[in-house]
């Protein structure tokens, strides 16, 4: 994938930092994503949204620890609740459904 373990962190960081609000971790939901590796699906104190690519579900998880201000969650009702998903996402959606 190419994918170092240094920008997966980096790329958490940076969405942490754009999305983060102190006292309220962003979300991390790690999903395994087959031979491709491992998706990390961002939820920021705002409600966006965001998501970085990892080699695997270990190295992924370990970026998510190695991040202050994250927390790793489930795709429960705490964390959809606290998404915001905007007219252009739902759109793009839509049309793929199609």
């Amino acid at each position: 994938m190419g994918v170092s373990d240094q920008t997966t962190q980096k790329r958490i960081a940076e969405f942490v930092k754009a999305h983060g609000k102190p006292g309220t971790a962003v979300k991390a939901v790690v999903e395994p994503i087959g031979r491709a590796g491992a998706r990390i699906v961002l939820v920021g104190a705002d409600g966006a949204m965001g998501d970085v690519m990892a080699k695997d579900v270990e190295a992924a998880t370990k970026a998510v620890e190695a991040v202050d201000n994250v927390e790793q969650a489930e795709w429960d009702r705490e964390t959809i609740a606290a998404t915001k998903i905007g007219f252009a996402h739902r759109r793009k959606m839509a049309s793929m459904q199609s």
